[in-house]
């Protein structure tokens, strides 16, 4: 069966903000929300906005409601049971959760290896281990390809390796990381593998089965929902952590979410899984018989279709430009990139590109995006750090050249 092409106009009609006319083009900073969302949090707090564990209708019925959203997530990236999903207040606190309770049994001269790709946010919480005596080791990409070679890792791999942390896609480069090769490896070294998911999930559908590793994190609020964050750890070892509420709480994933997780933003992420099988049934009216992770694989494929033209349409214009370097992979290879894209120029600041474009109503970036490792190792201090452009799924090839129509009158 050939695969339509992705209705644009049925998809952002269920973003109510993209019908003021602006051009969200910062969307690795955060996506537009979905309106299946804000209505599934507003009928959380309109009618079930109690506390859990009492014996009454209410209470109960909000409990139901909870669950349910928690269930979708767990069936949304293929997790094996609900109380692997640890819903957060936000991937940098999720991170932070983990160093904490993960590292309560390690000892001075373990080790962890972490990347010069990172977002701090996975980068931080294990870096201030080094106060306890831990190890931490930096894997870094190649400064040619920009991207990670298997034998680095394996050469810094040791009998002490506790811990390999990375991410899948990164929030400057979009270049996509071989996780399910890299997890082989890390466990082969006798190690965990945590995988810091939040520029690729609102273009991928993640399955952590398939992948293997044993966290992942990813923001709700980049992946068309709520201010929060979502946390998958293999049951064995969620159950093996130190838990850092209550002393009295030992369930999972209660003990790893002090003052409890927001109900309704929780439960508003069912929104995301509404929108994703309204896509499949409305692009496949006749495909009935199949479940609903195929109807999520099926809508991300469309999604990624139409994501890979944005993306070449905006890189084959700045490979025009002799001024401009491009980072990262120089095509829109849906198998090599997400449509993250950023560039600087050779005598312009990232800033003065930025400013000539806000007064079009178009959203894009400069800055380090908190990868700051990456923005040093790439010499772009001084520039300001790069110009990022992020697409996603409700962009439109008309709003691409609308902003290359700007850019091309000064670059």
């Amino acid at each position: 069966m050939n695969t339509p092409q992705l209705d644009l106009n049925f998809v952002r009609s269920y973003f109510p903000a993209l019908k003021s006319g602006f051009v969200y083009m910062d969307n690795a900073g955060g996506s537009q929300t979905l309106k299946p969302v804000v209505d599934r949090l507003s009928e959380y707090l309109l009618n079930y906005d109690v506390q859990h564990g009492a014996s009454y209708e209410i209470s109960r019925l909000a409990v139901e409601k909870v669950d349910y959203a928690t269930n979708e997530m767990a069936k949304l990236i293929n997790a094996n049971d609900p109380k692997e999903i640890v819903m957060g207040h936000s991937s940098t606190m999720m991170f932070r959760i983990l160093s904490l309770t993960i590292s309560k049994n390690w000892e001075a001269g373990d080790e962890v290896i972490t990347t010069n790709s990172e977002h701090e946010s996975n980068c931080s919480p294990w870096m201030d281990l080094q106060e306890r005596g831990i190890v931490v080791k930096i894997w870094k990409v190649n400064p040619d390809s920009l991207e990670f070679e298997i034998e680095d890792l394996k050469k810094l791999l040791s009998p002490k390796t506790k811990l390999v942390t990375m991410v899948h896609a990164s929030n400057i480069l979009g270049t996509i990381n071989p996780i399910a090769e890299v997890a082989k490896v890390v466990h082969q070294g006798g190690a965990l593998l945590c995988v810091d998911g939040v520029a690729l999930a609102p273009h991928r559908l993640v399955d952590v089965q398939a992948l293997d590793v044993d966290f992942y994190v990813f923001s709700c609020y980049k992946v068309y929902g709520p201010h929060c964050s979502l946390m998958y750890g293999k049951l064995h070892l969620l159950e093996a952590l130190a838990g850092i509420n209550h002393y009295f709480i030992n369930e999972v994933p209660y003990k790893l979410q002090p003052g409890n997780r927001n109900f309704e933003l929780t439960y508003s992420m069912a929104g995301l899984t509404d929108y994703l099988k309204e896509v499949h049934d409305h692009h496949y009216p006749n495909d009935t018989k199949i479940d609903d992770q195929e109807k999520f694989q099926k809508s991300f494929d469309l999604f990624t279709a139409h994501e890979e033209l944005l993306a070449n349409r905006f890189i084959d214009f700045l490979k025009t430009k002799k001024s401009i370097t491009l980072l990262g992979v120089q095509s829109g290879d849906r198998k090599k990139r997400v449509p993250t894209i950023a560039f600087h120029h050779a005598s312009l600041k990232s800033e003065a590109i930025v400013k000539q474009v806000d007064p079009h109503r178009i959203g894009i970036r400069f800055g380090d995006f908190y990868a700051k490792k990456l923005v040093q190792s790439l010499n772009l201090e001084a520039k300001g750090g790069p110009v990022r452009v992020s697409f996603v799924h409700y962009n439109t090839l008309e709003e691409v050249d609308r902003l290359i129509g700007v850019l091309d009158k000064f670059l």
